[in-house]
């Protein structure tokens, strides 16, 4: 069986076109089909899940089969709720004479970069703590390979960005009670939100960085950029102590393939298929062949999410 599989929450990562976000599905495809109960989530904003299960995921959790269901996260949509969330949260804790500038200034920081994957990460937060204990996996079809690697590194960011918010605040705070309150501590809401908020981020980065519980793949072809791309993300999760369990070859061509093209793109294959075994050889490698034709419909996942599991249990 593949390590993979040993956990609850997987992220499947790798470069555009390569067939992640197929790769993902047939991986979720496989697990519902031994009874396990699995959510499949895309963070990508070019959703392909939808497409390959030949439905219309909406904001919400939707039901595929008694042991599969499915979520689209739209980064622009949880942006928006993200900023309406943070405007709630301020109400009566601003002078109303100041309400009206300070939604100026958080509909400008809603403009700056790095907004979206922060309210995407929110998203993610709030989906590992409240359903991880709903399903025996959940697996996130992930974005291209930059936007995954800034998504993965974000709980520590958040997590100093929020401690320095609160030593601060704290700061203040002591001053405002040494000044005005004779010394007497007085209820500081905005304190106690971003205590919260702190608290949410270290549960979910201590979930991210069990590795008894998550897990990291990623896919790629036989070719050159796409094993240097890979390459760098892995190296990069390391530096932030997330190690890459397994490594997905897909596309491989089949040895019954026949024809001169055919032959000479094997030939041009296999030294990069050596390449990969050198370069990742701390990693799982499961290889999945090429198709003669596009996955397209349900029973050609199938077909797929078959041809993944000869590959991962019989080797």
């Amino acid at each position: 069986m593949s390590k993979l599989f040993n956990y609850r929450i997987m992220f499947i990562g790798g470069k555009g076109g390569v067939g992640k976000s197929t790769t993902a599905s047939a991986i979720a495809q496989l697990l519902s089909e031994q009874s396990k109960k699995v959510l499949l989530v895309s963070t990508d904003p070019a959703h392909n899940i939808g497409d390959i299960f030949h439905v219309k995921p909406k904001d919400s959790v939707m039901p595929i089969n008694q042991f599969l269901c499915l979520l689209e996260i739209n980064p622009q949509s949880e942006s928006r709720r993200y900023i309406e969330e943070v405007k709630t949260n301020l109400k009566g804790l601003v002078k109303a004479t100041m309400v009206e500038e300070v939604h100026r200034q958080i509909d400008l920081a809603s403009a700056s970069p790095g907004a979206d994957e922060s309210a995407l990460f929110d998203k993610i937060t709030s989906i590992v703590l409240e359903e991880y204990h709903a399903f025996d996996h959940i697996i996130f079809d992930t974005a291209p390979t930059g936007h995954t690697i800034r998504l993965l590194t974000l709980p520590e960011l958040m997590n100093v960005w929020i401690s320095g918010l609160l030593e601060k605040r704290r700061k203040v705070q002591q001053n405002y009670t040494q000044l005005l309150n004779d010394g007497e501590p007085v209820e500081d809401p905005i304190f106690e939100k971003l205590q919260a908020r702190k608290e949410k981020f270290v549960k979910v980065r201590d979930i991210l960085l069990d590795k008894k519980k998550t897990g990291y793949a990623f896919v790629l072809n036989a070719e050159r950029l796409p094993i240097l791309e890979t390459k760098k993300a892995i190296d990069m999760l390391v530096k932030h102590n997330m190690d890459v369990s397994t490594v997905f070859v897909n596309k491989v061509i089949p040895d019954h393939a026949d024809g001169i093209f055919m032959e000479n793109r094997r030939g041009n294959e296999r030294p990069y298929i050596q390449q990969i075994h050198q370069l990742f050889s701390k990693q799982e490698i499961i290889k999945t062949p090429l198709f003669e034709h596009d996955i397209s419909t349900v029973e050609h996942l199938k077909k797929y999410a078959g041809t993944l599991h000869h590959s991962i249990y019989m080797g």
